[in-house]
């Protein structure tokens, strides 16, 4: 299934992106990162931010010993910045809609604020250290945000979805599509849009084309700092996601039975 992308919205959010990048005062042509643009956002949720121990499963619905193991692994998008309470993002939204479809499983936001694909890659043996029945990755705002080559996403997402397989074979994955801002320059926004297409397919993994898609450059979607998405942009996320999600989650069903 393929979800329209808002081409207009990307390009809205990622003018958006350069302005507050230019106001903070960088000079370097770059826009902020998406994770810590703004001060007075307080990241109040819990984030999976630390590799003293795995992570720990949501309480945002009760899973079973039989339910799949949902990882996300992710940026600030994932771990929520700026939300109240942790049960509005978009991860554990989509474990409550699982939940309603018949689809039980045990959500474990591993979100981190400031995450490049590097540091999701760094972190990624604690991520999976526990059983995993579908990783959802979320990297690659920040890889573009900073203007970091599109090779080393490459690699990194790639090297995600090996490892991952090597320790849990029967792990299902779905990658999400980010974009990269338009002052960067045409060509390097193609090369970054095509790596996700590309990845998935030589990997043979569900692809999220746009992560933001509709919400991206809505200004009563987004919080103060224009970036993170406030609760009921993490609605119109889960909701994007969901077809992939869903069609993932009932073949890994199919497939313990």
């Amino acid at each position: 299934m393929r979800l329209r992308i808002s081409v207009k919205a990307v390009a809205a959010m990622w003018v958006t992106l350069v302005f507050v990048g230019c106001e903070d005062g960088r000079t370097n042509g770059r826009a902020s990162d998406v994770d810590g643009t703004s001060a007075g956002i307080a990241a109040t949720v819990r984030d999976a931010d630390t590799a003293e121990a795995p992570p720990v499963p949501s309480s945002a619905n009760d899973a079973t010993a039989a339910a799949p193991r949902v990882v996300f692994l992710g940026t600030s998008l994932t771990a929520g910045l700026g939300l109240r309470m942790a049960e509005d993002r978009w991860p554990e939204r989509l474990g409550r809609m699982a939940d309603s479809a018949g689809l039980a499983v045990e959500v474990v936001n591993a979100g981190r604020s400031g995450d490049t694909s590097a540091g999701g890659l760094a972190r990624l043996d604690w991520a999976i250290s526990e059983p995993v029945g579908l990783l959802v990755i979320e990297l690659g705002a920040n890889d573009g945000l900073r203007g970091q080559p599109t090779e080393a996403l490459s690699d990194n997402l790639s090297e995600i979805v090996d490892r991952t397989r090597r320790r849990w074979p029967d792990a299902g994955i779905l990658l999400v599509g980010m974009e990269a801002p338009t002052n960067l320059g045409v060509e390097y926004t193609q090369r970054f849009r095509t790596v996700f297409a590309d990845v998935a397919r030589a990997k043979e993994v569900a692809l999220v084309p746009f992560l933001l898609d509709g919400v991206a450059g809505v200004p009563e979607l987004n919080q103060a700092d224009r970036i993170h998405p406030t609760a009921e942009g993490h609605l119109r996320i889960a909701q994007t996601v969901w077809p992939y999600f869903e069609q993932l989650l009932r073949t890994l069903t199919a497939g313990a039975r």
